[in-house]
């Protein structure tokens, strides 16, 4: 079949739009945000703690994974950063992301995360105690 258009199907899909895109940022912010997105690591120690010893993760479950904690924890910071705007405060506190949490509709989670921050502040950082494990242990 012919078609009167001197670009072929392929041009056509190079030039739409991805499906997903960014917001406009600097270099080294979209560096940064790249760079903590293919960090995976963490996210995959903790999914490998819900799972048999045995079981294995493809790397693209982790990716996704963590792409999808970045975009929680985007959606949960920008809430607490707009209450403080409003509240004319520049830094976002551990009761904003509470408060955001909250009114995002994950209170589930509430109780356990305000037990967390408080003992986040009682506890004395050492070198030889990771903070982790000091929150964690009775």
């Amino acid at each position: 079949m012919s078609s009167s258009s001197p670009h072929s199907d392929a041009d056509a899909d190079a030039d739409a739009s991805p499906p997903h895109t960014t917001p406009k940022s600097t270099p080294s912010t979209a560096a940064a945000s790249d760079a903590n997105i293919r960090n995976f690591a963490p996210v995959a120690r903790i999914m490998k703690m819900a799972l048999p010893d045995n079981a294995k993760i493809a790397k693209e479950a982790k990716e996704c994974m963590q792409e999808c904690v970045s975009e929680f924890i985007s959606f949960i910071t920008s809430e607490a950063s707009e209450k403080c705007q409003q509240e004319k405060r520049k830094t976002v506190n551990g009761e904003d992301i509470l408060f955001a949490m909250t009114s995002l509709g994950f209170e589930n989670y509430s109780e356990a995360l305000k037990i967390y921050l408080s003992r986040y502040r009682e506890v004395s950082l050492t070198p030889s105690q990771p903070l982790l494990h000091s929150l964690l242990l009775p």
